[in-house]
Order: structure tokens, then C-alpha cells, then sequence
């Protein structure tokens, strides 16, 4: 490992609940790293990350199948069941981090911290009491990995007036600003979140509204498959016109940021409510894919960048790309492959830096994506038992 570097251990699985994403990242010390300003601008880290080692690792059948079902809207779980699953996720979390050390030959305890999202089981950052939940028991990955774990990164900014999400524009901000060129980072997970990372300007970073999140529920009801493989099922269906329109109509969509969702939100109850009686499932899953282009291109029609880099699963549906590309046909669209990272492993890779910048005392939000009050450093720390709690 060069000299002035260290290694970090990002986890996350996201709103699509489709497997854990491990990702080793090694960082130049935080120190030369500029911090957030209260404006919300951030500075480009003057040596970008380096991709070490990553892997998605699936969870248990039947773990994934209660955490998706926590997403309906009438969704209630005993807490004993909560308590049991809290831990069993953690487990799965600690499991991947042990089978990526392992495999790529690195001793845990060449690891500074893992950074650890969790599973996110309960979104609602609106309302008189706002609160965001996850899940995955970071003791419990300290004590069966032996590394100083960092959790809970969004109820911080929560109780700081903020949304708690996105977090990762800070890491977009450092890690793929240009001095020229305004730039989009459009994350494609369940939920997609876009950055925007204009020269002269403060960060701005919003969820658009689903990604993936719909065509996943749509085809796990319809196929029995966890998705719709490049989109080859909607292709087969027509976008019901006024469905979409209808669905457009929601008032998420026309909200300024900074806003967050998440599949609280958009589910399938949500979708049918809108849905009229006897729709061809096929026509719905074109709808569903149309839905996800054209929100995320109304986000972004007036933005004033000129380039988006996609990131997340959905860079993998073919068809969702070139929905986006037939949307946006001014802007160039590629991922984050072009930017020098593996646009599987952005997200795991901005829990690693989140992880970095709390050791060393800096804030991990932007006041200028979030809404929240201030800048604030983000999650809890777990002490490894056999390590000291930083290096």
C-alpha cells in the first residue's frame, strides 16, 4: 500500500434489497482532503480513490423476502421478528466483508474502519416527527470482522432538519467534479438520485423518483424473477400514455429539492392506485420503465449540465439506458467506468469515504443536497474489540 494511504471497507445494500455490495477502497489520508464549506461546495480530492477489491454478495432467500416485504405501505413487524432480522442482516454484512478480505488475500487488520449504510427498511424524512431507519447491527460486524465498524450515517442529518439523503454528492463532489464541464451523477438503484456538479456552484443532490424499484416489484409479481433482465419483458409491452401521464401527476415529482423517497413510496400499492382495471402487465412494465426515464430527464432538462455518468444496477437494463439516451439526446451518457470507477461500486465505495471522513472528524452531508441546518459528521462508532478505535 503506497505511503499516506489507507484502507476502507464500504457495505451497502440499497432500496432494491438485491444483494450486499462490498467494496475495499484505498484513500489518501483524510488530511488531504478539504472539508466541506457551510455553503455546500466541495473541493476535488487530489488523489482520486482506488478500487482494491468488490464483490455483491446475495442475501438468504428468505431474508430478502422480509426485508422487500417491509416496503408495503401497511407493513408491520413484532419486534422480536425486528430484533432477530437486525441481526441477521448484520451477520450477512459481516459474512461479506470477511469473504471480500479473504478472497482478495488482505489481513482485517490492515483495514482502518468499515463504513456500513445497512439496509434501509423505513424512509419518512417529511412530517412532524422525520426519521429514517437502518438496519444490520454494526456490533455484531465489529465483533465477527475485528474492524472498527461506522453506522447510522442519515439520522444525523435527520435531526439536523436535513432529509438524510443522498449522501454520496459529497463523494461525487471529490471524486468527479470538473473545472469546466457542469456534470451530472445519476445513481440507478432502486431509487435514482442525481448530483449535480456545476463549476461555480453549490452541490445539488435530490432523489428523482424510482429506478428500479417498480420494474423489480412488477416482475417478481408477473415473471417470478427478481428483474426484468435488459428490459427484454417491457420491450414486448406499449407505454400506456395516459397511465404515465397519471403517474407523472404525482406531486413528488414536481416538488423542488432537496427532496429523498424510497420504496415506501413508490411500491405497488402506490402503482395500483393509478392503474386502471385489466392492464396488460406488459404495457405496465414499458410504463414503468418510461416513468423512471422521463423523471429522471425532467430532472434534468433544466440543470444545466452537459454529461451524465450513470452508476447502480440500472446501468445493466440496456433498455432503461436507451430510454434515457432517447430523453436527454443533447447530453452525452455514459458511467462512471468513463471517471475511472466501477459504477457497480460507487455507492459501496462512498460508505468507505463516509467512514474515512468520520474518523477524521469531518462532516459527511452537504447542507445544500440534504436541507439539513449544517454540515455534520456522520454515524456511530463501533470499536473492533481486538483494535484501537482509529489508526
Amino acid at each position: 500500500m503506497p505511503a499516506g494511504t489507507r484502507l476502507y471497507l464500504g457495505l451497502i445494500s440499497g432500496t432494491s434489497a438485491d444483494g450486499i455490495d462490498a467494496a475495499l477502497v484505498e484513500f489518501a489520508d483524510p488530511s488531504a482532503t478539504p472539508p466541506p464549506s457551510m455553503a455546500g461546495h466541495f473541493k476535488k480530492s487530489p488523489a482520486p480513490p482506488r478500487l482494491v477489491a468488490a464483490r455483491t454478495f446475495a442475501y438468504p432467500a428468505a431474508v430478502r423476502e422480509r426485508i422487500v416485504s417491509l416496503a408495503r405501505s401497511d407493513a408491520e413487524i413484532a419486534l422480536d421478528a425486528y430484533g432477530r432480522l437486525d441481526v441477521e442482516i448484520g451477520t450477512c454484512f459481516a459474512d461479506a466483508a470477511t469473504a471480500l478480505l479473504r478472497d482478495a488475500g488482505i489481513d482485517p487488520r490492515n483495514v482502518t474502519a468499515i463504513g456500513s449504510h445497512g439496509q434501509t427498511v423505513c424512509h419518512r424524512p417529511g412530517g412532524p416527527r422525520p426519521f429514517t431507519l437502518q438496519i444490520g447491527d454494526a456490533c455484531v460486524i465489529a465483533e465477527q470482522t475485528g474492524i472498527t465498524t461506522i453506522a447510522d450515517f442519515r439520522r444525523a442529518d435527520v435531526a439536523a432538519g436535513g432529509q438524510g439523503a443522498p449522501l454520496l454528492p459529497a463523494l461525487h463532489a471529490a471524486v468527479f467534479a470538473d473545472a469546466q464541464i457542469p456534470r451530472a451523477i445519476l445513481n440507478l438503484g432502486g431509487i435514482a438520485n442525481a448530483t449535480l456538479l456545476r463549476p461555480g456552484n453549490d452541490v445539488i443532490g435530490f432523489d428523482t423518483g424510482p429506478a428500479n424499484c417498480l420494474l423489480d416489484a412488477w416482475a417478481a409479481r408477473h415473471l417470478g424473477t427478481a428483474r426484468d433482465e435488459n428490459g427484454a419483458w417491457s420491450a414486448n409491452g406499449r407505454i400506456r400514455v395516459d397511465v404515465l401521464a397519471a403517474l407523472l401527476r404525482d406531486p413528488y415529482f414536481a416538488a423542488p429539492p432537496p427532496k429523498s423517497t424510497g420504496r415506501e413510496y413508490f411500491n405497488l400499492d402506490w402503482l395500483a392506485a393509478h392503474l386502471p382495471a385489466g392492464a396488460d402487465a406488459a404495457d405496465v412494465q414499458a410504463t414503468l420503465l418510461a416513468l423512471s426515464a422521463r423523471s429522471i430527464a425532467d430532472a434534468l432538462h433544466s440543470s444545466g449540465v452537459a454529461e451524465v455518468y450513470a452508476c447502480g444496477g440500472g446501468v445493466h437494463n440496456s433498455a432503461l439506458m436507451a430510454a434515457l439516451r432517447a430523453e436527454l439526446p443533447a447530453l452525452r451518457i455514459d458511467t462512471t467506468a468513463a471517471l475511472g470507477l466501477d459504477p457497480d461500486f460507487v455507492e459501496a465505495a462512498g460508505f468507505a469515504w463516509l467512514a474515512r471522513a468520520r474518523l477524521a472528524g469531518l462532516p459527511g452531508n452537504l447542507p445544500s443536497v440534504t436541507g439539513a441546518r449544517g454540515p455534520r459528521a456522520l454515524g456511530a462508532l463501533y470499536s473492533a474489540p481486538s483494535l484501537p478505535m482509529s489508526r
